[in-house]
């Protein structure tokens, strides 16, 4: 399936679209690709169950090249990008939306200024946000320097020294990061992820859509404390953990289901 574009400030989107009926979109997570998120997350059966499914590379991410400008990457921007995504495939009619990480930041971003544009949530692996945040945006800081300074093999060669444990999930499907930033962009992404937040608690209290959090135990980058906030803050939520891959393997079923 060739791509589709949309062309943005400082930006072209990548996306792809498959199947009939009502809308459905998802925004992978900070340093992946909407084909490298198959790995953790595949809903393409959607499209076979009755929705239209669109996917697409966030800025600066798999096949959408981006700007030097870590302004670009913030959130509140890429939430404009999910908007004009919206605008172009869908019109003005709601739709449903999911979300892993950067994803689900972006997807609650876009909710909380533009609430009449979803019908339904899945926010999949809640990052960081409000208190833990800036612990982890130093972290983002770190790693765009060593990409800057050293490349990608300067990175890799710190991981791969660094004592890292794995999130159950990951661990038990063997499963490591896959980094999906463009060349060109690199140490710019983080950065921009380094200066973005989750909306204020109060902005999130008051959506009203079913919402399906979906976080995993033993993930300092994605802690379950802010899953659980959002559930007291969201009163359409329902809250699912998943503590082994068995439960992994559950979630497109469980989506299927919420979507249905």
């Amino acid at each position: 399936m060739d791509d589709l574009t949309l062309t943005r400030p400082g930006a072209t989107l990548a996306y792809d679209s498959s199947g009939d009926g009502p809308l459905v979109v998802q925004a992978h997570g900070l340093t992946s690709s909407r084909d490298a998120e198959l790995e953790l997350l595949d809903v393409r059966a959607l499209a076979d169950d009755g929705h239209r499914l669109v996917r697409y590379d966030a800025a600066g991410h798999g096949r959408s090249p981006g700007s030097d400008d870590p302004e670009r990457y913030r959130w509140t921007t890429l939430a404009d990008d999910l908007i004009a995504l919206l605008d172009e495939v869908g019109g003005q009619e709601p739709v449903d939306a999911i979300g892993i990480s950067m994803g689900t930041g972006t997807i609650l971003t876009a909710a909380v200024r533009h609430p009449e544009r979803f019908r339904r949530l899945v926010l999949g692996l809640p990052p960081t946000a409000w208190d833990t945040r800036p612990a982890q945006a130093a972290l983002y800081g770190q790693m765009a320097d060593i990409i800057e300074t050293r490349g990608w093999e300067g990175l890799e060669q710190l991981l791969a020294a660094a004592p890292v444990t794995l999130p159950p999930v990951m661990a038990e499907r063997e499963l490591t990061p896959r980094f999906e930033l463009r060349p060109e962009t690199a140490p710019t992404v983080p950065r921009g992820a380094a200066l973005s937040d989750l909306p204020a608690p109060d902005e999130l209290a008051t959506l009203r859509m079913p919402v399906l959090l979906l976080p995993w135990a033993g993930d300092p980058g994605h802690p379950l404390a802010t899953a659980e906030r959002l559930r007291e803050l969201l009163p359409g939520s329902q809250l699912f953990v998943a503590e082994h891959a068995a439960d992994a393997d559950t979630w497109p079923e469980r989506i299927a289901a919420f979507l249905r």
